[in-house]
């Protein structure tokens, strides 16, 4: 038996064992989990950081596809990462950090999960990313179900390594929906071949799969959709393909058929074909005929009458059946997926003539787009969405008209809310989502990155984080910048739909220091008063500030120039408003001088209200509107608030 005894500390000092205990006792510095967009499935912290180093190692097989390691190098350059070296093993020991990539199938990928005890979900798109600390260096893992899977691997490796450094961790996730995106189907200035390749870039980052081009401006695809695309727009829809195909996007080309179609005239088929085919030559691989906004209760030729009878809505839905399923047959015999349509009865789950004869007719293989109970809803739940399954007979692709402005309650508006009121469980009963965006294409990123979130992970989204989120990829992760956009995002927060009321609030955060000051004043107390008229008199002037630090600090061309007159306009609000509470202070402390402060507001707030604007950027121009119904109504109101002393003589 050992002897057991106390031990004096004299002789640990003395012999150096405090000193060992001293350093036993010191904590390691903890491990925080990264932000990743969207939520993964599963995240577990499982030891500390560790560094990159200056040099690493790149193991990936051979034919590996070069937009995933493009992505990887990238982070690593910009990590400051000097030297990548490849291998097509993996070493038992390296003095370097070795960065595993490739698909599950493969035997060096299978190996480098088991090392670091992870395994890939068996789920279409679905990754595995994992990484730990070993001696002399460290082991990172990239695995995907399918080459998609490993490029998202590749944007959750963007955001996880920090200062040079990544955490040790074990990441498990695949995508709630199999469909995630945008469809460009606004109504107005379609947007340019350049910001469309922006924009798909821009999904790729958050891990979306699908753009679809649908431009109702776009002559070749609607009004003339019988005739050739010239060759340059061509060339340039060519290289947009190329993009998207590089970004594992998959490029939709919608056709809009239905205002002049003859649905019983073989040449009108073999036009579709024809303009399908020159797609297909191009990179395109998914296709979709769109008979939204048109009337059907009316033929456009006379065969139709003699084929499908008196018009009206089943006869119509008998003959896009017709139609759609010949297209359909056509593209699973040239081995690509499923047509997609948006049908003339494109939103609510009502029984109806039409979605019997379409739901009864149609192929079942084609994807039906819905835009929920409404053109514009304001809230989609789960029990929308399985009346909808059922009224189309398959789960629908729902076609999300937020954040589009192309819409009269729009006027004078961008839509920089988030994406928020659709229903966690969505993932059950829907096909996929795709949005809507705005003609302003980067201003329509913090709403759709919002979609993408959740249609990735619909249960674990976050409205507000998501948000901020996308605040700060505009900012170029600058907290101030970032800060600034949030303060202007306030102000264009509303969400309308059709009709008067909105579905979600305009200015939240300005209208609560509003509501505040008004109470304080209501309430007459001067130890209320005084903190409400200096948190409002900030939010002034970071309302006036914001404007300068987003034009000098926003990374991602095209928001400054997109939201121009709006940031002009928010400036000068911003200014109005500092002066209504600097009148507000000065009557609460008896000056004179409070008329005129609220005298130089209200101009002020006339000359704001009357920017435009960019003419022909929007179906509907107009008057800019900032924060309206909060902060104009506020101006107004102020000197009525407080009793004004009469001007000394």
């Amino acid at each position: 038996m050992r002897e057991t005894r106390s031990v004096n500390p004299g002789t640990l000092i003395a012999s150096g064992a405090l000193g060992l205990l001293l350093v036993a006792s010191t904590p390691a510095k903890a491990a925080t989990a990264p932000a990743i967009f969207p939520t993964p499935a599963s995240v577990e912290l499982t030891g500390t950081d560790f560094a990159l180093g200056k040099a690493v190692v790149i193991v990936q097989p051979k034919g590996m596809d070069p937009a995933t390691e493009q992505q990887v190098r990238a982070v690593l350059a910009a990590a400051g990462v000097a030297d990548i070296q490849t291998a097509t093993s993996l070493s038992k020991r390296s003095e370097r950090v070795q960065i595993v990539l490739g698909t599950a199938e493969n035997s060096t990928v299978r190996d480098a999960l088991d090392r670091v005890g992870i395994t890939v979900p068996d789920h279409a798109e679905a990754y595995a990313l994992g990484s730990r600390a070993t001696e002399g260096g460290g082991l990172i893992v990239l695995a995907g179900k399918d080459s998609d899977g490993l490029y998202h691997a590749a944007h959750t490796f963007r955001q996880i390594v920090r200062h040079g450094q990544i955490g040790s961790l074990s990441i498990a996730d695949y995508p709630a929906m199999p469909v995630r995106g945008t469809v460009e189907g606004f109504y107005g200035k379609p947007w340019t071949m350049a910001e469309r390749k922006a924009h798909i870039a821009f999904l790729a980052r958050y891990k979306a799969n699908t753009y679809i081009y649908s431009p109702k401006d776009d002559l070749f695809a609607r009004d003339q959709w019988r005739e050739p695309y010239p060759t340059e727009t061509l060339n340039e829809l060519g290289q947009v393909i190329q993009v998207a195909n590089h970004e594992h996007v998959n490029f939709v080309y919608a056709l809009s058929p239905g205002p002049s179609i003859c649905y019983s005239d073989a040449a009108d088929l073999e036009a579709i074909r024809r303009k399908f085919g020159v797609l297909r030559d191009l990179g395109v691989r998914s296709f979709y005929i769109a008979f939204d906004d048109i009337e059907y209760t009316k033929w456009n030729c006379d065969a139709d009458q003699a084929t499908f009878g008196a018009p009206g809505e089943r006869a119509a839905a008998i003959a896009q059946a017709k139609l759609l399923n010949i297209v359909q047959a056509d593209i699973a015999a040239a081995g690509h997926g499923a047509l997609i349509t948006v049908p003339t009865e494109y939103f609510n789950a009502t029984e109806s003539p039409y979605k019997a004869a379409l739901r009864e007719h149609l192929d079942p293989r084609v994807v039906v787009q819905w835009t929920g109970t409404d053109v514009v809803p304001s809230f989609i739940s789960v029990a929308d969405a399985r009346n909808a399954t059922k009224a189309f007979g398959r789960m629908t692709l729902l076609w999300d008209n937020y954040p589009v402005n192309d819409f009269a309650e729009t006027t004078g508006r961008l839509l920089l809310a988030p994406y928020d009121r659709r229903e966690a469980g969505l993932s059950g009963e829907l096909s996929g989502i795709v949005a809507n965006p705005m003609n302003q294409e980067v201003a329509s990123r913090p709403a759709v990155a919002g979609l993408l979130a959740f249609a990735w992970n619909d249960k674990g989204y976050d409205a507000q984080r998501t948000w901020r989120a996308a605040a700060r990829d505009l900012a170029g992760d600058d907290p101030i910048v970032t800060q600034a956009l949030l303060t202007f995002f306030d102000t264009q927060h509303v969400a309308p739909t059709f009709g008067h009321l909105p579905w979600q609030p305009q200015a939240p955060r300005l209208k609560g220091l509003i509501d505040n000051a008004r109470d304080a004043l209501a309430d007459g107390n001067p130890a209320t008063i005084r903190p409400a008229l200096a948190a409002l008199g900030d939010a002034a002037d970071a309302l006036v500030a914001a404007p300068d630090r987003i034009r000098a600090g926003v990374t991602v061309p095209g928001f400054v120039a997109e939201a121009d007159p709006w940031l002009d306009a928010a400036h000068v609000w911003g200014r109005s408003l500092r002066l209504t509470v600097d009148g507000l202070e000065a009557a609460f402390a008896g000056s004179d001088a409070a008329s005129r402060y609220f005298h130089e507001a209200q101009k002020l707030a006339v000359a704001a209200a009357n920017i435009q604007s960019i003419q022909g950027a929007t179906r509907f121009g107009g008057p800019v509107k900032i924060a309206d119904g909060v902060l104009d109504t506020f101006v107004t109101d102020a000197p009525r608030l407080i009793y004004l002393p009469k001007a000394r003589k």
